[in-house]
């Protein structure tokens, strides 16, 4: 099964602010969700929708509608910012 992407607008502005060589890796983990939506390490978040995965010192929030294959792209940013 493939899955689509959708950005949030939060979290296509997020990803403009993030610099090499993070960019880069962030980008390929969002492209890697399409093949496995719930990757190795992925975590199902506690007191609000959706999952979260890792990449460095980022993170990812995510959302999966199986049914349609949509993975929604909640936001995106350094673990300092990101839970708040």
């Amino acid at each position: 099964m493939i899955f689509s992407i959708n950005f949030s607008k939060k979290a296509l502005k997020n990803l403009e602010k993030i610099h090499e060589p993070y960019y880069s890796t962030i980008k390929l983990a969002v492209y890697e969700l399409v093949k496995e939506p719930k990757p190795f390490g992925c975590k199902k978040l506690k007191g609000r929708q959706g999952y979260r995965i890792r990449v460095g010192h980022y993170r990812i929030i995510y959302d999966i509608f199986e049914k349609e294959l949509v993975i929604d792209i909640i936001t995106l940013g350094h673990r300092k910012d990101i839970y708040n």
